[in-house]
């Protein structure tokens, strides 16, 4: 019990490794924490564009189009979550051929 704890110690190496994945956690909730208002959660263009892989123009040519359905806040413009589900649902094909199972 009289051991002297220092940074070499295995215990606190230990103890700091656990502190690292903690601190990776916490970056990574921070950086994709998306607060709710109401209970929905809104993008911009910009996040819209790069989870459906299209450019920002292809999303103002479906917004052009009626499409999707935005918000314009000055200059912004914002889309629910609910909405692009919407849009990706009402776009959704099944398959047509069976495969052999």
């Amino acid at each position: 019990m009289n051991e002297l704890i220092n940074k070499d110690s295995e215990w606190i190496i230990h103890f700091m490794g656990s502190l690292d994945r903690l601190l990776d956690s916490f970056e990574h909730l921070t950086a994709n924490y998306r607060p709710t208002l109401n209970g929905e959660r809104f993008f911009t263009d910009k996040e819209v564009s790069a989870r459906l892989k299209v450019s920002r123009r292809t999303l103002q040519d479906y917004r052009n189009e009626g499409r999707i359905a935005y918000i314009q806040l000055g200059g912004k413009i914002l889309y629910r979550e609910s909405d692009i589900e919407r849009m990706l649902a009402g776009c959704y094909r099944s398959a047509y051929r069976q495969t052999a199972t």
